[in-house]
């Protein structure tokens, strides 16, 4: 391919870019799939700041840390699995990424608001893990 074609295309590699990040306007299943697992990138961050949070507080107590770390292994291979099976009807699929990425988004946020109101427990509440800050 001739130096001046490849700097001729150059622009359009960015136009694909800037069109892909913004997901409000997705039009494409790559786009759409590109946005999905954005989603779950943000959410699966925001999880794990989380969980950095919560460990930090159960420093003093590692038979309680260490119930977390056994639940929250559990809890992903419970996520995975039930996303796998949510998005299977569209295995092999140009959608699959998209289903099974919104699914894993769901599942996280779901997570996300546990960890919450984890972080939250006040001093003197029997039914929460994770004391106050």
């Amino acid at each position: 391919m001739s130096p001046r074609l490849l700097l001729a295309l150059t622009p359009l590699l960015f136009v694909a870019v800037a069109q892909a990040d913004d997901c409000a306007n997705a039009i494409t299943q790559g786009e759409m799939n590109q946005c999905a697992a954005k989603e779950n990138k943000a959410a699966d961050s925001e999880l794990n700041s989380l969980y950095k949070q919560i460990t930090a507080r159960l420093k003093d107590n590692p038979e309680a840390k260490q119930m977390l770390v056994k639940a929250q292994r559990a809890w992903i291979g419970f996520r995975d699995a039930e996303c796998e099976f949510s998005a299977s009807g569209v295995k092999g699929g140009s959608v699959y990424p998209l289903i099974y990425n919104d699914c894993i988004t769901a599942q996280t946020k779901t997570r996300i608001e546990a960890f919450k109101t984890y972080l939250k427990c006040k001093e003197g509440d029997l039914s929460c893990p994770v004391p106050e800050a």
